[in-house]
């Protein structure tokens, strides 16, 4: 089997299971099931990246549970911290924050989470990376590059969906924000419409992703009551041209 298309696969299988994971931990606190990822698909790409860190890392350290643990507690939180300062550099947004927990660290890691990494490493090397080893050693080389083929294809459709959706609701905001402060009744009717229609002529976001970070919503939330009115504003116009 192709070494490449081994480790994808794992990537895969751990973002999978990340996403199990999760979802479980958001259906019994908030009493409902919401996708809770940044993608299309049923995969956090975060868990798995920070399963495989952890794997290559930390492996050679499986006598010593106290250093998985430890370590398993830092590589993952390190990860999390850095991708959840990427997405705000990008997106202008912070996609998710545990100010709510004790012991955080600007809202983007806190010592709760770290913990439960530092748990979920040691599942993944003494518990987990066994049972999918063996899983793994049901197919052939052949099935297995094939299947990490036809994954990363389907997974480069999702990565480049997600980014022009995610992409597509950063500029709504900002243009929301832009009208917001310009107060459309001191500026001319000429770049009211050119704004407007810019909004307009943007495809719309999914409310999935919505669900799966309200905090978007929560700090953009006279934006998106502005945008909310120009599209009831919109149709009326319409309407009223039939």
């Amino acid at each position: 089997m192709n070494y490449l298309a081994y480790v994808f696969i794992l990537f895969m299988i751990y973002s999978v299971i990340g996403y199990i994971c999760e979802m479980t931990y958001a259906a019994f606190k908030n009493q409902k099931i919401v996708n809770r990822g940044f993608f299309c698909g049923p995969y956090l790409p975060i868990f798995g990246l920070g399963s495989i860190f952890i794997l290559y890392a930390l492996t050679r350290y499986e006598s010593d549970p106290i250093v998985v643990f430890v370590f398993g507690m830092i590589i993952c939180s390190a990860l999390e911290y850095f991708t959840s300062f990427l997405l705000e550099k990008i997106f202008h947004n912070m996609w998710w924050d545990y100010y709510e927990f004790k012991y955080n660290l600007n809202g983007r890691i806190c010592l709760f989470a770290s913990v439960l990494f530092g748990v979920g490493g040691l599942l993944i090397i003494y518990v987990v990376q066994p049972l999918v080893e063996r899983f793994l050693d049901l197919f052939t080389a052949k099935t297995l590059n094939i299947s990490a083929l036809v994954l990363l294809i389907i997974f480069i459709i999702d990565v480049i969906y997600s980014i022009v959706i995610a992409y597509n609701l950063r500029n709504r905001l900002i243009l929301a924000e832009q009208l917001k402060k310009e107060k459309l009744t001191k500026i001319s009717k000429m770049l009211e419409e050119t704004v407007k229609e810019k909004i307009g002529k943007l495809i719309l976001y999914p409310k999935r992703l919505l669900k799966a970070f309200p905090k978007l919503k929560i700090d953009n939330l006279d934006e998106f009551n502005f945008m909310k009115k120009y599209r009831r504003v919109k149709k009326k116009t319409k309407k009223s041209k039939k």
